[in-house]
């Protein structure tokens, strides 16, 4: 199963790295990833698998938002098939 996360806030050092170490301390693999930085705003989207994910994605997710808060930064984490469903309206 995969997953897209979002990343949105002013850029400072260490946003990637928070956020790909609580990926890798979940078993998340990380299959794509585009960043950006507009003016002083960072901009990141990740495709994840997280089929192999040793934590419930409840408590991904809640991770990657405390991550966010202590960053400055919005997080989100939605189920791929949020996406599909939404282009099949």
């Amino acid at each position: 199963m995969k997953a897209v996360i979002t990343v949105l806030g002013k850029d400072r050092v260490g946003i990637i790295s928070g956020v790909s170490n609580i990926l890798a301390e979940s078993n998340v693999n990380i299959l794509d990833i585009t960043q950006t930085i507009m003016q002083d705003v960072f901009t990141m989207i990740t495709l994840v698998d997280i089929s192999g994910c040793n934590i419930p994605f409840d408590v991904l997710s809640a991770k990657l938002d405390k991550k966010g808060v202590e960053l400055g930064l919005k997080i989100q984490i939605q189920h791929e098939d949020i996406f599909n469903s939404m282009h099949r309206i």
